[in-house]
């Protein structure tokens, strides 16, 4: 590699969880190197999309209206995330005649070796010689994007007595559920918490948080010091990780929890409904650390180095390209 900026597509179907890993990493790079990087979102027509990835032969003649195209002229590291980014990141060494360095994010399900490096989380357990695994995934969340939106949201913020507590609440997936029964002891237990400890929160749902869960959480915590956001506006996500001296994440999430065993600040794993082997591993690896603890409905503090996972893939995946360019 020469001294030019490099280019760097980061590529995703457009939903924000899977995006932000691609973008993570794709600005974790970039902090490293002069780099530009171009968002591209990619999905394909109903019909082809319902075929399995080893059929979608020719993808880029089935992308979707609303998609980015995939054409020349071909970046210099290409970083994917996401199942419909699979057909492309299979082929693109073989369109680009190996000159773009291909990372996949997150478990591929594809031998690894069909990309020049695949960063999985950990607790997924793909091993190869290009695997560059982390724990958790790979995110935007940097010490200066928080310290920015803590001035952007200090109005907001400023006002809540400590100690504060960032409630990050998901919702339904393959795994896991909340249910009205388990929205109300959530509630219950950390309105104990918080109001034992004379502090406030700063809630935020996910969009898979179901309609009855969101209701219930958010009329019991309501009422106490704090903010509940509703969806509309300017999102106080990372304020709210700023601002936080506790943070309670449901187990459904693993960007969340990543993302704020980033911060440095205790972790709590809230309980949902659903059980997952996949995701047991990856809360014992936090706790192996010492990063992340379940909530038993007390608050209190402990001490451990924020983790930079993002930037150790960034640097691994940096010294990769640098040396097959020799």
């Amino acid at each position: 590699m020469d001294e030019r900026p490099i280019t760097i597509w980061a590529v995703s179907d457009g939903r924000a969880g899977i995006e932000n890993q691609a973008l993570g990493l794709a600005e974790a790079v970039a902090r490293l190197t002069p780099a530009s990087i171009v968002r591209k979102h990619v999905r394909f027509r109903e019909n082809y999309d319902r075929l399995p990835t080893g059929l979608k032969l020719q993808p880029r003649r089935f992308l979707a209206a609303d998609a980015d195209p995939i054409e020349p002229p071909w970046p210099d590291l290409w970083i994917a995330a996401g199942r419909a980014t699979m057909p492309f990141s299979l082929r693109m060494r073989r369109w680009t005649k190996g000159k773009t360095f291909v990372v996949q994010v997150q478990d591929p399900r594809w031998p690894p070796q069909m990309f020049d490096a695949v960063v999985p989380p950990r607790h997924d357990r793909v091993v190869g010689p290009n695997v560059i695994d982390i724990t958790g995934s790979p995110h935007r969340v940097t010490p200066e994007k928080l310290d920015d939106a803590l001035i952007r949201f200090r109005e907001l913020v400023d006002p809540l007595p400590h100690p504060r507590v960032a409630v990050l609440i998901g919702g339904k997936s393959k795994a896991f559920d909340i249910s009205p029964e388990r929205a109300s002891r959530l509630a219950a237990e950390i309105a104990l918490a918080v109001e034992t400890e004379k502090g406030s929160v700063m809630v935020t749902f996910s969009r898979r948080t179901p309609q009855r869960a969101r209701d219930l959480l958010a009329s019991r915590l309501k009422p106490l010091p704090g903010v509940v956001w509703d969806g509309e506006g300017a999102n106080p996500y990372f304020a709210f990780l700023a601002a936080a001296d506790y943070v309670l994440v449901t187990e459904d999430s693993t960007n969340m929890a990543t993302e704020a065993a980033s911060t440095g600040k205790p972790v709590f794993i809230l309980k949902m409904d659903g059980e997952s082997l996949k995701f047991r591993r990856f809360h014992e690896e936090l706790e192996r650390r010492d990063v992340a603890r379940p909530f038993g409905g007390t608050l209190y503090r402990w001490d451990y180095p924020p983790l930079r996972e993002t930037d150790w893939a960034a640097t691994d995946v940096l010294a990769r390209m640098r040396a097959r360019a020799g």
